[in-house]
């Protein structure tokens, strides 16, 4: 069969302007059946908008689409499914308030008599789905209280479950641990088999290359490259993203450390189903320091960060701020002591996105901008400016809404926010979650930037290459506590990965 009788979407000429900001400029690209199509570009290169077109959410300005060699029209998400195209968003689409197989049939529930919801035949296909997934959640459980890797699996296997032609996943790894990549990894080989057209979006290289038979390129709105994956490796992917070989992800800023800034005691969360979700976490954090806290989804490393940013009244310990017990247990006396945090779900928990990316930003610190009862506006806007230009965010207008922006930019506009309370301590619960090279970078060296003014930063991640290049010291959690802390200089991937395996199977055995 010759690649073009491969072909069964195919997007000619498509442009997409919003506002006057160009979007997408002439873009062309081909989904082949039993094929991974992997797209990459920087964050605002037009990728989500692409797949937005394609699953019918938003409509091209110009151009054509063709499904079979005939053109359709993709008025909205329903047209897209009823001609077998579904995406897993990489800005989850799930009510929280619904159990997780509610999620996965909602609009097209199974009915018994074509009447009453057959709860229980959804609960039986939706055990399935997700066994297949190997995602260890029940059928009722309500999405809400799922961690956000738990959600990102929910859905996958709503678009799984749809038996669709075309499957489009944006970004479907940034949530999930080595293991459930693995998982995920061998249900869209089963797929491929079955001669499902794969288009798989990340900003992980290694994942692009080791899965994907084609790839698409884009930069600024356009395609800079189409190509076999064969036929290419990792410095043509970036030289194509943004023209250049490389670009340095953490050089470090030399610079002295600091006195104890932050201290943490015995921080201690009751999980709601019993046992500890923190157990008796104990560190401490110098200014200019980074310390990263590496571990696997589950191991309670995001529970700690809320701990201390206060967003759990119910949890124990003692945190102390430049020798100073911080009594306060809500979020604003933690901001008001010096604490400022980047939550990993920038959606649910660090933006209101139907606000404009000016007002985001200064969400937290309106009272530093304040003059008595009344906002001084000629400083708000010279405070949005300057953190948009030290953040390189790229955005049209500050006024125009947040949820008009790239993922990576509305991470950007979470970490400026945090910054414009002139915190004494930063914590960043996976600061480059859904971000690709270039803004990777940015967010890197701002780190650096901070840390050598002598903020003290704290973060959160589940990558290796990432707590080994940007930490100071590191520690590892696994299942609610801290089971080592260690010099940078003196570790290795290996132990680190070793110190998270072991406390892990003391847990099982206990």
């Amino acid at each position: 069969m010759s690649a073009g009788e491969d072909v069964i979407l195919r997007l000619e000429g498509v442009t997409k302007v919003y506002s006057g900001m160009v979007a997408l400029k002439h873009v062309s690209i081909d989904i082949r059946k039993g094929a991974v199509t992997v797209l990459v570009g920087e964050n605002g290169a037009g990728k989500s908008t692409m797949m937005k077109i394609i699953a019918g959410v938003e409509q091209p300005t110009l151009g054509k689409i063709f499904l079979d060699g005939k053109e359709i029209r993709l008025s909205s998400p329903a047209d897209a499914e009823a001609l077998g195209i579904s995406m897993v968003f990489q800005e989850l689409n799930l009510l929280g308030n619904l159990s997780v197989a509610e999620n996965i049939f909602m609009s097209r529930e199974i009915r018994r008599g074509g009447i009453h919801i057959d709860h229980a035949g959804q609960d039986r296909q939706a055990l399935a789905l997700l066994d297949r997934l190997e995602a260890g959640i029940r059928p009722d459980m309500l999405v809400e209280d799922l961690m956000i890797g738990q959600q990102q699996l929910v859905e996958i296997a709503r678009a799984v479950s749809l038996n669709s032609r075309i499957i489009i996943f944006d970004e479907p790894t940034s949530a999930l641990s080595a293991a459930e990549v693995e998982v995920l990894f061998r249900v869209i080989a089963d797929l491929k088999a079955q001669g499902v057209a794969i288009v798989y979006i990340s900003h992980r290289l290694e994942e692009l290359i080791r899965i994907g038979d084609f790839i698409t390129v884009l930069r600024d709105g356009a395609v800079t490259g189409n190509e076999r994956m064969a036929n290419v490796d990792t410095k043509w992917i970036v030289r194509q993203m943004i023209g250049s070989d490389a670009k340095d992800f953490s050089k470090s800023v030399q610079h002295e450390l600091g006195a104890v800034l932050l201290t943490c005691k015995d921080v201690t969360l009751p999980r709601a189903t019993g046992g500890l979700a923190v157990d008796q976490v104990s560190f401490d954090v110098r200014a200019g320091e980074i310390f990263g806290i590496y571990g696997l989804m589950g191991a309670g490393r995001s529970e700690l960060m809320e701990c201390i940013a206060g967003r759990h009244p119910q949890a124990g310990g003692h945190i102390t701020v430049a020798g100073r017990l911080v009594d306060r247990m809500d979020t604003a006396g933690r901001i008001a002591a010096g604490l400022a945090i980047i939550p990993e779900d920038r959606q649910r928990d660090g933006l209101v996105t139907i606000l404009s990316i000016a007002a985001n930003l200064t969400l937290s610190s309106l009272k530093n901008l304040a003059s008595i009862f009344h906002i001084r506006p000629q400083d708000e806007m010279r405070e949005v400016k300057q953190a948009i230009s030290n953040l390189s965010i790229k955005a049209p207008h500050p006024e125009f809404e947040a949820s008009s922006l790239s993922g990576g930019n509305q991470q950007k506009v979470v970490i400026g926010k945090a910054l414009m309370t002139r915190p004494k301590i930063l914590l960043m619960d996976e600061p480059s979650r859904g971000i690709d090279v270039g803004a990777k970078a940015d967010v890197f060296r701002t780190m650096r930037k901070l840390a050598a003014e002598g903020i003290a930063i704290v973060f959160v991640t589940s990558d290796l290459d990432e707590v080994m290049a940007l930490s100071d010291r590191i520690g590892v959690m696994s299942n609610g506590k801290m089971v080592g802390i260690y010099e940078r200089n003196a570790v290795s991937e290996t132990d680190i990965v070793a110190a998270s395996a072991a406390g892990h199977k003391k847990a099982k055995a206990a």
